[in-house]
């Protein structure tokens, strides 16, 4: 009996320690009108801010969040900021709210956030925290009619790929990462609290057509479609100038491979006169010889984020022309009535 009850323990403890996928991320509507505020304000500048909630097996609840001070290259103004972030959740502690830490968010322009920057801050995230997000809100693309709200995680297989830094050719195959790998989106939940909904229905107007409805019928939206064309021409010479990066690489390695077999033919005519005059023989591989050490492969990282920065801009092209058409054609059925 006495085993059976230790043998059991020892199951739900295992079973405790393994950790479900994160599924959705559910957010409170303060924290959301919070963060769209914020960024709003200070846009176009980027700024940061943390999240605060709870983990809860595959969901990660977001209940609040506060802003981040704007940073500077002082590190006292960087110790400053620590001491800020520190002093916000003491006083959210003293208030009864929720107070762990769970992310970040951060704004961008044009959805521009695929950066080696928005890894490292990751990864330092991970360091205390086994679960977090990073919530990305894009000003701009919201001016389009569309909330453009994301909730983003690195992946297990690129996380452990990372610490290792070897983002070579064997390692990506072995691996099998693709640029596509590196992110993860998790859906959004907005939830709000039933007084809150019931408010919220309270402060409906009557009127079923507002301001905001008339909006999102404008068709002036080339200059959105310009920005993001500008970007994503900018980041395909970006992904030419590395991948002139890898040919210049494997040039060099076929010229290294010539040598060193023009070398090895020379070396073995040499030992079979040696071997003829009964001399000792000498190595066929001399590690002196500068064309035997390996050429260091350029890191892979940076395409790799390119290709997921181009393959955003072409989304949010195809997403507003989409709209676009669709305006299109409704005016024209309009002019035709």
């Amino acid at each position: 009996m006495a085993n059976t009850m230790a043998r059991s323990f020892l199951q739900a403890v295992a079973s405790e320690e393994v950790t479900p996928p994160l599924r959705v991320i559910q957010m409170e509507g303060l924290a959301v009108l919070k963060i769209i505020k914020h960024c709003k304000e200070f846009s176009p500048a980027l700024v940061t801010g943390q999240l605060l909630g709870l983990d809860v097996g595959s969901v990660l609840e977001v209940t609040n969040c506060f802003p981040f001070p704007i940073r500077e290259d002082d590190e006292e103004i960087e110790a400053d900021g620590a001491n800020y972030q520190l002093e916000m959740m003491r006083c959210l502690r003293e208030v009864n709210v929720d107070n762990n830490t769970v992310g970040w968010y951060q704004s961008t322009l044009m959805g521009l956030y695929q950066t080696v920057e928005l890894i490292e801050t990751f990864m330092n995230y991970q360091e205390n925290i086994r679960r977090c997000v990073c919530i990305i809100y894009d000003p701009s693309k919201s001016n389009q009619g569309v909330l453009a709200l994301k909730a983003l995680k690195l992946s297990d297989s690129f996380m452990e790929l990372y610490r290792t830094n070897e983002f070579n050719g064997e390692k990506l195959r072995e691996k099998k990462l693709t640029w596509v790998d590196i992110f993860e989106e998790i859906p959004i939940k907005v939830s709000n609290s039933a007084l809150i909904s019931a408010f919220m229905t309270e402060l409906e107007p009557d009127s079923p057509v507002a301001q905001c409805d008339f909006d999102r019928l404008q068709l002036s939206t080339s200059s959105f479609m310009e920005r993001n064309l500008e970007f994503m021409i900018e980041c395909m010479e970006d992904l030419s100038a590395e991948q002139n990066k890898l040919q210049y690489y494997y040039r060099n390695v076929s010229r290294q491979q010539a040598q060193q077999q023009t070398w090895l033919q020379k070396r073995r005519t040499e030992n079979m006169a040696r071997k003829a005059a009964g001399e000792e023989l000498l190595p066929e591989e001399d590690p002196s010889n500068p064309i035997f050490k390996p050429i260091p492969e350029p890191s892979r990282l940076d395409s790799y984020l390119i290709n997921n920065q181009i393959a955003n801009y072409c989304n949010q092209i195809n997403g507003v022309a989409g709209q676009n058409f669709s305006r299109l054609y409704l005016m024209k059925a309009l002019h035709e009535n």
